[in-house]
C-alpha cells in the first residue's frame, strides 16, 4: 500500500475553482490534446499527450501534473492552480530536483483525472498516483492497496445503474468513489464503503474535488459496516477477481473461487428496501459438469427478481495471463512468473473450474411469491447508459406476471421505438426465408419471426387490442382466428419480454 498521505480536502472547492478555469475537462482534454492522443491514454500510452503539452498554458501544466504525473515548473504550477494552498493541503510537493534551467519543479501526490456526468456535469476522479491514465488498467508496480482511476468496468456498472431519485444509496468496495459519486446527483444520502481505508480517502476528495456532497464513509468488508441497515439502492464492483489468495487488495476478494460474488449477491435481501434495486459486476467459475445458468440462479436471494448477464467468458489460461500482467507479473523474474501461473491454473484444476465468465447482475427487491430470474449470455454490443432499459425490464416482468395469455389478448402494444424489421433471404426470392425484428437502442437485440408475429408487430400503435389485430390478420391469410389466437400469445408475450412491444392503456371512447 502506498505509504503516501492523501490530500486533505480543505481547500476543494479553490483547486475546483482553478481545475475549471484552466479548462481542466473532458472537453477541455479532448480540444488540447486531439482525438488520437486522448484515446492513447485510455491504453495508457502516454507519449502522445506529452508531445501535446509541450507549451506554458495553466491547462497543459495541469495536465503534466495531474494526469501525466510530470513534474512542473513550481511557477507554472502557480499560475494554474492556488499553488500555496495546494502544497499546504498536499495535493502537489516540493521536488528536490531542478529543470534545465535551474526552475524549481512540484509534483502532484495523486492523479486528478477530468471526468463528465450525465447531464454534462465536470467532475474528477482522484486517484493514486499513476492510476488514472487509462483508468484501472492494472496495478503493475504498485501496492497492494493501490486506489485505481475509472476503468471500463466502472464507466460499465455506472450506465447500467437505474438512476430514479432514491432516498438512501449504499456502494459497497467504492474505491475511487466513482459510484458514489453518480449516486450523490440522485439519492438523498449516500454511503460508501471499503475494505481499503486508504480508498475511502480518494472517495472523500472525489466528492470534494467534483462539488458534490459528502458520503457516510465506513471501512469494512462488503455489509459488514451497514449491518441490520437497508437501501433503496445498492451498487458495486467488488474485488471480484477468482485468484489464488488475496495479493491485491483492489481487485482480490480472498475467498475461494467465486464466493465472494454469490456472498455478496445472497446478502442482499436483507439490505435492500422493498421496491430497491441492486447492481453488481462480477466474475463466477464455469465448473465441470454444471450449467453456469444454473450456478447463478443459486445465487439470487428469496423475494428478489434478478437480471444476470454474461456478457463475456475467458478460458482459465487467458484470464490467469490476464491477471498476471494486470499485476505486472509478466515482468517479473521468469520462473516467479511461471510459479505464479502454475498456481492460477493448480486453484483452477482443483475446482473443476474450465471457464471464467464476467458480466453483471441487478436485482430488485420484489418479496414476491413467484421471482422472476432471467439469466442469459449476451456478448452482444449495447448501447450505453442502459439504466432506462434494466428499469424497463423489470417493468415488463410485472406486467407478465399479471397477465395470462387470455389478458395478453385483451390488452393494447405499441412497437418499441427504434424497432426495424429486416427480411433475410436469397436475391430476387418471392418471399424471404426469415423475417428478423432488430432493436437499435439499448441491448440491440434482434429476434426471428414468423409473418404473423412480423404483421402483428408492425401494426401495433396502441388502437386495437391485441385479438383484435389477429382477427384481422387471421382473415387476411385465410386462418382460422380462434386457431390464431390459441397459438400466439408465447408469441407476443416473448417480443413482450424482449422489450419489442411496449403494453400501453386502451384508448378512451
Amino acid at each position: 500500500m502506498s505509504t503516501t498521505s492523501l490530500p486533505a480536502p480543505d481547500h476543494s472547492p479553490l483547486l475546483r475553482d482553478a481545475l475549471l478555469a484552466a479548462g481542466f475537462t473532458v472537453d477541455g482534454l479532448l480540444d488540447l490534446l486531439g482525438a488520437p492522443a486522448y484515446t492513447a491514454l485510455a491504453r495508457s500510452e502516454t507519449v502522445p499527450a506529452l508531445r501535446a503539452t509541450r507549451g506554458d498554458t495553466p491547462l497543459e501544466t495541469l495536465v503534466r501534473l495531474f494526469l501525466l504525473q510530470s513534474p512542473v515548473p513550481a511557477d507554472r504550477a502557480r499560475a494554474a492552480l492556488p499553488l500555496e494552498l495546494c502544497l499546504a493541503d498536499g495535493w502537489v510537493v516540493e521536488s528536490t530536483s531542478v529543470d534545465g534551467e535551474g526552475a524549481a519543479l512540484v509534483s502532484a501526490t495523486v492523479d486528478v483525472r477530468p471526468y463528465g456526468g450525465p447531464d454534462g456535469e465536470d467532475w474528477f476522479i482522484v486517484s493514486d498516483a499513476g492510476c488514472a491514465v487509462g483508468g484501472a488498467a492494472g496495478a503493475s508496480g504498485h501496492g497492494e492497496g493501490v486506489v485505481l482511476g475509472v476503468g471500463g468496468a466502472s464507466t460499465t456498472l455506472a450506465g447500467l445503474t437505474v438512476r430514479t431519485p432514491v432516498a438512501r444509496a449504499l456502494d459497497i468496495g467504492t474505491g475511487s468513489g466513482i459510484q458514489a459519486l453518480h449516486a450523490a446527483h440522485h439519492a438523498t444520502a449516500v454511503t460508501a464503503t471499503d475494505l481499503n481505508p486508504r480508498a475511502l480517502g480518494c472517495a472523500r476528495l472525489t466528492l470534494a474535488l467534483s462539488g458534490a456532497p459528502a458520503a457516510d464513509l465506513r471501512e469494512g468488508s462488503l455489509f459488514e459496516p451497514v449491518d441490520g441497515e437497508t437501501y433503496d439502492l445498492v451498487v458495486s464492483n467488488p474485488p471480484f477477481v477468482i485468484s489464488p489468495g488475496a495479493r491485491l487488495t483492489y481487485r482480490d476478494g480472498g475467498m475461494g473461487g467465486d464466493d465472494l460474488c454469490r456472498t455478496l449477491v445472497q446478502q442482499t435481501a436483507a439490505h435492500l428496501a422493498d421496491g430497491g434495486y441492486a447492481h453488481f459486476l462480477a466474475n463466477w467459475q464455469h465448473v465441470e459438469g454444471e450449467e453456469w445458468q444454473d450456478r447463478l440462479r443459486s445465487w439470487v436471494p428469496r423475494g428478489c427478481d434478478a437480471w444476470i448477464v454474461q456478457r463475456e467468458v475467458q478460458d482459465v489460461t487467458q484470464y490467469a495471463e490476464l491477471w498476471l500482467r494486470d499485476s505486472g507479473d509478466h515482468r517479473a523474474d521468469p520462473e516467479a512468473y511461471a510459479a505464479r501461473y502454475e498456481a492460477w491454473l493448480d486453484e483452477f484444476e482443483a475446482r473443476k473450474t474450465k471457464a471464467v465468465g464476467f458480466g453483471w447482475i441487478t436485482l430488485r427487491k420484489t418479496g414476491g411469491e413467484r421471482p422472476s430470474v432471467v439469466v442469459e449470455d449476451w456478448p452482444h454490443p449495447v448501447e450505453q447508459p442502459l439504466g432506462d432499459t434494466v428499469r424497463a425490464h423489470f417493468e415488463r416482468q410485472d406486467y407478465l406476471r399479471a397477465h395470462d395469455d387470455a389478458a395478453l389478448l385483451t390488452a393494447h402494444f405499441r412497437l418499441a421505438p427504434e424497432v426495424v424489421q429486416e427480411q433475410v433471404g436469397l436475391p430476387g426470392a418471392e418471399d424471404p426465408e426469415h423475417v428478423l425484428l432488430r432493436q437499435n437502442r439499448g441491448m440491440r437485440r434482434a429476434t426471428k419471426v414468423d409473418t404473423v408475429a412480423a404483421g402483428f408487430a408492425g401494426v401495433c400503435d396502441g388502437t386495437l387490442s391485441a385479438g383484435r389485430i389477429l382477427d384481422a390478420i387471421a382473415q387476411l391469410v385465410g386462418e382460422d382466428p380462434v386457431q390464431l389466437r390459441d397459438r400466439t400469445p408465447q408469441a407476443i408475450r416473448l417480443l413482450v419480454e424482449e422489450g419489442f412491444l411496449v403494453p400501453v392503456a386502451a384508448p378512451t371512447a
